[in-house]
């Protein structure tokens, strides 16, 4: 489906469960089985989005499985493996004020409290503690970095981010 740019991937169809078209699922949702409550998805079979609907879904021990409308036999479930699980971006719950996407962090430029350029957001690492982003230095940096890994700690070292400006401050060294 070509109306769908950039879908957010939520997880992954994985290995045939039985003879009746039920497959394991890979939620990358917080809580798994949170994928549900997304509808319809998007799957990315040969390179294209189409949209699906789950049938029926439930947990099998500690793993998720699903059978997909029209999905009946486990010849038609195989042909689905591995493939990508997606939704349209207009479907992403709206957060609270202070609370962020990944997503939308990345590329964001990062400038500390005296004005220093940092660079941009490249990754986010989640670490347990804390996220930390992985901020891309310039090509040019002043203090010959490559890149930074600045804690994602609010009111500690991230001040403000500004989505709109696509704009991180920091409270952070740029020698670190």
């Amino acid at each position: 489906m070509s109306s769908h740019q950039d879908p957010i991937v939520l997880g992954k169809l994985g290995s045939c469960h039985g003879i009746k078209g039920w497959l394991k699922i890979t939620s990358y949702t917080d809580s798994a089985e949170d994928i549900f409550d997304y509808s319809p998805w998007l799957i990315k079979e040969q390179g294209e989005w189409r949209e699906v609907k789950v049938d029926q879904w439930r947990f099998q021990g500690k793993a998720l499985i699903a059978v997909l409308e029209g999905i009946t036999t486990r010849d038609q479930a195989q042909m689905l493996t591995n493939c990508e699980i997606a939704i349209p971006a207009e479907l992403m719950k709206e957060l609270p004020e202070d609370e962020f996407y990944w997503r939308d962090l990345i590329g964001c430029k990062v400038v500390n409290t005296k004005g220093y350029d940092m660079g941009k957001v490249e990754q986010i690492v989640e670490t347990g503690s804390n996220d930390v982003l992985l901020v891309k230095a310039n090509a040019k940096d002043g203090f010959g970095k490559t890149e930074r890994m600045i804690p994602f700690v609010t009111e500690q070292f991230i001040i403000e981010v500004n989505l709109s400006d696509k704009q991180i401050l920091v409270d952070w060294d740029p020698d670190f």
